[in-house]
């Protein structure tokens, strides 16, 4: 049964927010309503963070259904549209919700969670190694370069050399990576008991207690058994679900010194993320980077 579409819905979608993304009386008030219906568990990972594995995970602890948040996937960077989410809360009939947004945390998208209450997850992972992933991506699948992370992969990108791929995800991909990190930091330092934010090395660790923590943040009641569970099921399954390696380190072996520390200035334009660093860009990666060097010199 599709979701009832009644007065207030049409009048809420067609209802336009001031510029920055702020959502005006009665409409806010109405979605707060319809936001109390049920729980929803949304994965703001970025790109190559373990998020397509996490969410399957989760989709077999709550035997939820995964439901595209975004107007559309091609870009990546992802908005949430506005009818797609609240269909999902209109909807009685549609089993619990899981959906998996490569998104910045920027002030219009955190007025539309917060009016439905959403309490979003995202996963701190090394940077470097992250990028490595993604080229590894860029390089195998076909798809991905026609959808990039808002910017167009080049044609010739398969031709480029070892090199000049290397500086192409340092020049074009990284920057994406900087500001999503900054503005997830600076909601989750504003509204801490709203984000719930992972580390890779602790998922690697402890994977049940990741996925436990992020559905109890979003409010599902699911035991730490149960978790343990989907979590044996997905692994079972893991080549279908883009997993890579996932092994913490790679980016030493992908980029340069000098390339890791551009990335340290990247992420240096954002002070707030000093005490993310550690996660990020550590210094374990550029001490690894610069041994190799010296071993190839």
């Amino acid at each position: 049964m599709p979701a009832e579409i009644d007065s207030n819905a049409l009048q809420t979608v067609f209802a336009q927010s001031l510029p920055d993304g702020t959502i005006e009386e009665p409409y806010l008030q109405y979605l707060r309503t319809v936001g109390a219906r049920r729980s929803i568990l949304l994965l703001a990972f970025a790109p190559k963070a373990a998020g397509t594995y996490f969410r399957q995970a989760a989709m077999y602890a709550i035997n939820g259904q995964i439901v595209r948040f975004s107007h559309a996937q091609g870009g990546r960077d992802g908005t949430p549209y506005l009818p797609t989410v609240l269909a999902c809360y209109l909807d009685d009939n549609m089993p619990e919700v899981i959906s998996h947004i490569h998104m910045q945390a920027f002030p219009s998208n955190r007025h539309l969670l917060n009016a439905f209450g959403i309490k979003p997850v995202i996963m701190l992972r090394n940077l470097p190694d992250m990028l490595a992933s993604f080229r590894d991506m860029l390089e195998a699948d076909a798809l991905a370069r026609t959808e990039g992370l808002n910017c167009l992969i080049p044609e010739g990108f398969m031709r480029f050399d070892y090199h000049q791929k290397s500086e192409f995800m340092i020049d074009v991909i990284a920057p994406w990576y900087a500001s999503y990190f900054a503005t997830w930091k600076c909601y989750a330092d504003e509204e801490p008991e709203t984000v719930c934010v992972l580390r890779y090395t602790d998922f690697c660790t402890d994977p049940a207690k990741a996925l436990y923590t992020a559905l109890t943040h979003a409010g599902f009641f699911v035991s730490l058994a149960k978790c343990k569970d989907a979590l044996a099921r997905v692994w079972g399954e893991r080549k279908k679900h883009r997993y890579n390696k996932g092994t913490s380190g790679r980016g030493a072996t992908y980029f340069s010194s000098l390339q890791i520390e551009r990335l340290s200035r990247l992420l240096s334009y954002y002070p707030d993320l000093d005490t993310w660093l550690p996660d990020l860009v550590d210094d374990t990666t550029a001490q690894k980077r610069r041994a190799l060097e010296m071993i190839s010199a």
